[in-house]
């Protein structure tokens, strides 16, 4: 299943590295930037949430929240964040509801791995709605970081 730009944002509620439950609605008045990714603690992975750590005063500046969301355990992602200091949370979507919802899943990975996340960015807005869409099939891709920038304005 493919999500279209216009359509409303699926909405969840996940454990954060920080033990929390977070709820999209709870960012309802902000833009949320999510970022899928396959799994901590690989290069590509890294590369991706880094890119975002490093811009994270713009999207702030600008009223938006960034979310990385992945398969792994929340205590995997702890540690994954503290490692890179992360200023945004991380979700763990270990039982795969959230990204089969934004059709962001990998039936199989690499490794037989089977329900992995696909690399992938969402933009929402205000009214949590979709206004950007980037499924990824190559976990080597990179999501189109200056189009997001872009939509988030």
């Amino acid at each position: 299943m493919s999500l279209t730009i216009g359509q409303p944002a699926p909405q969840f509620k996940l454990y954060s590295s920080a033990l929390k439950e977070v709820s999209l609605a709870d960012f309802k008045g902000r833009k949320v930037v999510i970022h899928f990714f396959p799994m901590a603690f690989t290069g590509v992975c890294t590369t991706q949430l880094c890119t975002m750590r490093d811009s994270f005063g713009y999207y702030d500046g600008l009223n938006a929240t960034i979310l990385g969301i992945s398969v792994d355990s929340p205590f995997t992602l702890a540690k994954f964040k503290e490692e890179n200091n992360y200023q945004f949370d991380l979700l763990s979507d270990f039982n795969k509801e959230v990204s089969t919802a934004y059709g962001a899943i990998y039936e199989e990975f690499v490794f037989g791995l089977k329900g992995v996340s696909k690399r992938a960015a969402f933009v929402i807005d205000e009214e949590q709605n979709i206004i950007y869409a980037e499924v990824l099939e190559s976990a080597g891709d990179l999501p189109d970081f200056a189009a997001i920038a872009e939509k988030v304005k």
